[in-house]
């Protein structure tokens, strides 16, 4: 059987003794292979053709894909994929979003109710099922979802290689969780068939139809696992050159000659048109330190490691997408001033000479809603842009007809909301140069003249914004109502202060178990048998209970107000003053303390941010109080053991150690 070919379902048969993933194939009256994990030894071996016997099981489950095996501190997890929602196809193969998962405990011995009673395992099941459930994972059996269409117009020379070995292992989410099925197959035993690679973020498809030409319409879009995380605890570049939030957008138009056709309105795509864009934080050392206030404090650490990062990054990028223009959309005054500098001082210093460094000023160029400006960064990209900007081929020709050899990396500071309104503005424009090549629309004619098509093109960059947004900051995008119907809205901006209410308290409250359980699916935290979870220091009795001190104010307060009275005015005014006072010194105690108070991710705490004290920008600092900086100790097993201390309460269930119950059908 050839190796690049993918199992697309299997029953996996359940018993005491191992997890026997027998293949499903249309036609065949037996699997001509077996992938066998035996749960007393751990071991994973391959049974070939005509060697496969009757499976004694307990019980049999449909699995559409293995996401990989993750070690914890007492046992290995089997990750498998459960169900899926087909969500198109593109090129010939059919794409799927992975929509429910169980988790098996590979060891026999391994007692649900034990595990589930064992804090540390407890803790970090609970983050396991949190990524799954909130992440949106995308697949293919027959299509390379992790590289963009320009990397695998010459695929033909690579038959008879595993998807996997073709894959940008940047965009490849489940790399980590795949390594146990890689070392095996590197040993001797090919799993290749068994392998599938998985990417975390969006895809649309529409078919779309212009000047009776009909062609397909598709977004899609990889998210880095590299410094993979959440708004505030994962921010600018790492010391070897990847950055957080890195995202590669790729829009596609695929589409026949005219009078050719395959019937039914199936489009074959013999003429593909790909553009993509990237997106990134801003790649030097720098840090948003959440304290409780709306913004938090600002740091921008100048270590000597930083030129050489970002020229590590920037020489990356050039590498694999040619010229790159570095658009930079921060403000020019204010709070962002300092990151704007400081990316422009370690620019010059990194010297590559296929970077090109752009700046504007989206706030002040588009104040007062006027976002039609952002044209005015198009005229300055455009000449660079119309001749190396995308990507043409034509099927059956020995060559492209253009390759894309510039791109354009965008960032604001979240690279989130203004970013979106930019990259989906240059999208439309390098849509109308596409079609205009294809001889979709005329010379002449505008993606204005065809409302019903350019309202599906503002719906899929709208979702596709939204998406983003949601996986780093929580919440939908800001301005996405522009993107949507292409002008600022009332509800726009209503809807704008209710998702940046929400990221506040997201991003304070609930972010850090959210970046936990990044680090611990993408390998960056890395558990130890027997090993505990970093924890904060125990803070004092004053820092844990002056929340209930203000709770117990506002609610005697209120009981005041609500209650019938049976004294005078006059003899209650005392206790209010009291409880009014008491309330304001618990709320300045909070503010004065309020890293005490942030729910910081415990696996990877950012010491190295919460504790610097070198060189570099730093706003005043709020919220540190005189209580110090909470700094991590082990949380050993003697620790965990002590009753009800360190345990999260968890929604997993217990059957087996199986988590699904995502079943969404979007």
């Amino acid at each position: 059987m050839s190796a690049n070919y993918l199992h697309t379902s299997y029953n996996l048969y359940i018993s005491p003794d191992a997890y026997t993933f027998e293949p499903v194939v249309a036609g065949a009256s037996e699997p001509n292979e077996t992938l066998v994990i035996d749960r007393r030894s751990g071991s994973i071996n391959l049974n070939p053709a005509k060697r496969h016997t009757p499976v004694a099981h307990e019980r049999v489950i449909t699995v559409y894909g293995i996401m990989g095996i993750l070690s914890l501190t007492t046992a290995d997890f089997l990750i498998v994929i459960i169900n899926r929602a087909r969500h198109g196809r593109l090129i010939g193969s059919e794409i799927y979003l992975a929509t429910d998962f169980k988790v098996l405990p590979i060891p026999s011995t391994a007692n649900s109710a034990q595990l589930l009673d064992h804090p540390v395992e407890k803790k970090l099941l609970t983050l396991v099922k949190s990524h799954l459930d909130s992440g949106r994972f995308w697949f293919s059996y027959g299509w390379d979802l992790t590289r963009r269409l320009q990397a695998q117009w010459d695929d033909v020379k690579k038959e008879g290689e595993g998807l996997w070995r073709k894959c940008d292992e940047k965009f490849w989410w489940n790399r980590y969780l795949s390594e146990r099925l890689i070392e095996v197959t590197e040993q001797g035993q090919d799993l290749s068939r068994f392998i599938l690679p998985v990417v975390y973020g969006t895809f649309d498809i529409r078919h779309c139809v212009i000047n009776a030409r009909p062609f397909l319409f598709c977004v899609i879009s990889r998210r880095s696992r590299y410094r993979a995380g959440t708004r505030y605890f994962a921010r600018g570049i790492d010391a070897t050159g990847h950055v957080a939030n890195f995202i590669e957008s790729e829009q596609l138009v695929l589409l026949d000659p005219e009078g050719h056709s395959l019937g039914g309105g199936r489009i074959e795509g013999r003429t593909r048109l790909s553009f993509v864009q990237t997106r990134g934080s801003t790649p030097i050392f720098w840090a948003e330190i959440t304290t409780l206030r709306y913004k938090p404090d600002l740091q921008i650490m100048e270590v000597p490691e930083t030129t050489g990062a970002l020229r590590a990054h920037l020489e990356e990028m050039s590498k694999v997408y040619g010229t790159v223009y570095l658009v930079n959309l921060v403000n020019q005054k204010g709070r962002e001033k300092p990151i704007k500098e400081a990316y422009e001082k370690y620019v010059l210093e990194a010297n590559v000479p296929t970077v090109k460094y752009e700046y504007f000023d989206f706030h002040h160029e588009c104040r007062n809603m006027r976002w039609d400006r952002i044209q005015l960064l198009i005229d300055r990209l455009q000449p660079a842009l119309k001749d190396r900007g995308y990507f043409h081929q034509e099927l059956g020709q020995p060559t492209p007809v253009h390759l894309q050899t510039a791109v354009v990396r965008s960032n604001c500071m979240d690279c989130l909301d203004r970013t979106n309104v930019v990259q989906s503005a240059l999208a439309r424009w390098s849509l109308l140069q596409q079609l205009r090549v294809a001889g979709v629309l005329g010379k002449e004619e505008r993606l204005e003249d065809y409302p019903d098509f350019l309202n599906v093109f503002r719906e899929v960059w709208a979702d596709h914004g939204d998406a983003i947004s949601y996986a780093y900051a929580g919440t939908g995008a800001l301005k996405a109502d522009y993107t949507r119907t292409g002008k600022r809205t009332r509800e726009g901006l209503i809807n704008d202060g209710v998702n940046a209410t929400t990221r506040y308290f997201r991003n304070n409250f609930t972010d850090g178990p959210r970046q936990d359980a990044y680090d611990l699916l993408t390998g960056a935290w890395r558990a130890r048998r027997g090993g505990g979870v970093g924890g904060w220091e125990q803070r004092s009795v004053l820092v844990r209970g002056m929340p209930y001190v203000l709770l117990f104010a506002v609610v005697m307060l209120l009981a005041g107000a609500v209650l019938p009275r049976s004294a005078s005015r006059l003899s209650i005014l005392p206790f209010n003053i009291l409880f009014v006072l008491l309330a304001f010194l618990a709320s300045y105690f909070i503010a004065a303390h309020g890293v005490s108070y942030v729910n910081w991710p415990r696996l990877t705490p950012p010491l190295d941010t919460l504790t610097y004290a070198g060189p570099g920008f730093k706003s005043p600092r709020h919220g540190r109080g005189d209580i110090g900086v909470p700094l991590p100790v082990p949380l050993g097993l003697a620790a965990q053991k002590e009753k009800g201390r360190g345990r999260l309460n968890s929604a997993v269930r217990v059957e087996e150690m199986e988590m699904g119950g995502k079943k969404r059908t979007d």
